[in-house]
């Protein structure tokens, strides 16, 4: 059984820094890929960014130069520093993983909260 366990989620002023962590476990086959994803209120979950086991990354245009993955392949951990935060950014982040048979599985979501 894998386990994201997300964490780092918070209230942060506009144009400031947050870290979210993700830790992955239970699973029986290497993690290609891991990824976030957010949900903003009355929206679809969206990829944020993702970055496969060699360290190719992808990101959304809207976080592209603000926000940057990253990962630990010995720890099962992703990261995600975010800066510049907008109030648009305030979601529930959610941890995404692909192993080597092409499962996927989610975390639980943090929150992050852009807010004066």
């Amino acid at each position: 059984q894998v386990q994201l366990v997300e964490s780092g989620g918070d209230l942060v002023q506009p144009g400031g820094s947050l870290s979210l962590s993700c830790a992955a476990s239970g699973s029986r086959f290497s993690i290609n890929t891991m990824g976030w994803y957010r949900q903003r209120p009355g929206n679809q979950r969206e990829l944020v960014a993702k970055i496969t086991r060699t360290g190719i990354t992808n990101y959304a245009d809207s976080v592209k130069g603000r926000f940057t993955i990253s990962r630990d392949n010995a720890k099962n951990m992703a990261y995600l520093q975010m800066n510049s935060l907008k109030p648009e950014d305030m979601a529930v982040y959610y941890c995404n993983i692909q192993d080597a048979l092409g499962r996927t599985s989610w975390g639980q979501g943090t929150q992050v909260t852009v807010s004066s």
